[in-house]
C-alpha cells in the first residue's frame, strides 16, 4: 500500500509538472501579453499627434512669428493644430472643425503658392488680422480647464489629421479660403469688402440658417455725437454734421448681402467697411439710430463675411452635414483633392 500511495505521490506530480503548470504559466503570459497590448493600444490613442500622411511637397512651411520677428520651421499639420484650435471653439461639432482644417489648409498653401515674398523668407504669419490665426499648444493647453485640456487637444489633432493633405481647387487650382466667425446669415463677396479686390466664382453670396443662436451673431456699439464727430474728423477733417437735420447720418446703399456699402455723415459720404474699421464694429450689416446725445449702431454678424462663416459650419454640422457637404455650401463649385 505504501509502495502504491508513493507511485500515486509520483503519478500527481508529474501531472502538476507536465500539464498544470505550462497551462498556469500560459495563462499569465497571456494575461501579460493582453496588458502589454492593452498599454500599447493606450500609447497609441494618445499619440493622436503622430501623422502618416506623406506630402510630396508643403510638408514643410515656415512660420513667421509676428510679435518675435522669429521664423519657425514647422509641418504644415503641426501648424494646422495651432491655427484650428485659434481659429475655431473646441466645442463646435466634429465636422465644423474638419472644415475649419481643410479651409485653413487650402488657405495656408494658397499663401505659399501666391504671396512669394510677403514676409520675407517666412511662408506665412500668426497674426490673423494678415493672415490667420495661431496659437502655441502650451498656450492653448493654459486656456482650457484643466481636466478638459488633453480631450480638447485631441479633438483638434483629430480633426487636422482626418483631413490631413485635403485641400480645396478650382478648375484645378488652389481658392483663396477665405472664413469668418458669423455672416450674419448671408455671406459677402469679395468685391464689397476689399477695394480693388476681384470676384472669384467660388466666393458667392450664399445663405446659411441657424447663425442667430450663437453670442457672435449681434452686438451694439454705443456712442456720443461729439465722440462720433471726433473719431470721424481724424479722417475726413472738413467732415460737418448737423444732428438737427432728419437724416443727418443716413444709410445710402446696401450690397447684395444687406450690408451697409455706403452712408452720409452730414456733408461726407463713407464707405461701409471704413465706418466698420473708424468704429470698431463687429461687420458692415449694422443699421444706425440716434437717441438723444448717442449714436446706436446695432450690428448683425461678425466679420467680412467672405468664404465660410464658423458659426455656419458648426450650424450645418448640428443638422447632419459633413464637412464637405459644408464646404460645398459656402465654396461655390469647389473640389476638394490632395496634395
Amino acid at each position: 500500500m505504501k509502495i502504491f500511495n508513493k507511485y500515486l505521490i509520483y503519478l500527481l506530480l508529474f501531472i502538476l509538472i507536465i500539464i498544470v503548470l505550462p497551462a498556469i504559466c500560459t495563462k499569465k503570459r497571456n494575461i501579460r501579453a493582453d496588458k502589454q497590448k492593452d498599454t500599447l493600444n493606450q500609447e497609441s490613442e494618445n499619440k493622436v499627434e503622430d501623422i502618416s500622411y506623406d506630402y510630396s511637397k508643403y510638408g514643410k512651411i515656415k512660420l513667421l512669428h509676428k510679435k518675435s520677428g522669429q521664423i519657425e520651421e514647422i509641418s504644415i499639420d503641426r501648424y494646422l493644430y495651432g491655427v484650428v484650435s485659434a481659429e475655431m471653439p473646441v466645442n463646435y461639432e466634429l465636422e465644423a472643425l474638419k472644415a475649419q482644417a481643410v479651409a485653413a489648409r487650402t488657405y495656408t498653401v494658397y499663401q505659399i503658392s501666391n504671396n512669394k515674398g510677403k514676409h520675407g523668407d517666412a511662408d506665412i504669419c500668426d497674426d490673423y488680422t494678415c493672415c490667420q490665426a495661431w496659437i502655441s499648444k502650451e498656450d492653448r493647453m493654459k486656456k482650457w480647464e484643466e481636466n478638459q485640456r488633453e480631450n480638447n487637444w485631441n479633438k483638434i489633432v483629430k480633426t487636422v489629421n482626418s483631413t490631413a493633405g485635403q485641400i480645396m481647387t478650382y478648375n484645378n487650382e488652389v481658392i483663396n479660403a477665405f472664413f469668418h466667425s458669423n455672416s450674419g446669415g448671408k455671406t459677402e463677396i469679395a468685391s464689397n469688402v476689399w477695394i480693388g479686390g476681384k470676384d472669384l466664382p467660388y466666393l458667392q453670396s450664399v445663405e446659411t440658417s441657424g447663425e442667430e443662436g450663437y453670442t457672435q451673431y449681434n452686438s451694439e456699439v454705443i456712442i456720443s455725437k461729439n465722440d462720433l464727430l471726433e473719431k470721424l474728423k481724424k479722417e475726413y477733417k472738413d467732415i460737418k454734421i448737423d444732428f438737427n437735420e432728419k437724416e443727418s447720418i443716413k444709410i445710402l446703399e446696401y450690397t447684395e448681402s444687406g450690408r451697409v456699402k455706403n452712408v452720409r455723415f452730414g456733408n461726407t459720404e463713407i464707405a461701409g467697411i471704413k465706418v466698420r474699421s473708424m468704429l470698431n464694429l463687429k461687420s458692415t450689416n449694422f443699421s444706425i439710430r440716434i437717441e438723444n446725445d448717442n449714436i446706436i449702431f446695432t450690428v448683425i454678424g461678425y466679420g467680412h463675411g467672405v468664404g465660410m462663416s464658423q458659426t455656419g459650419a458648426d450650424s450645418m454640422a448640428k443638422q447632419g452635414k459633413n464637412y464637405e457637404e459644408i464646404l460645398k455650401h459656402f465654396y461655390t463649385g469647389i473640389e476638394i483633392t490632395t496634395i
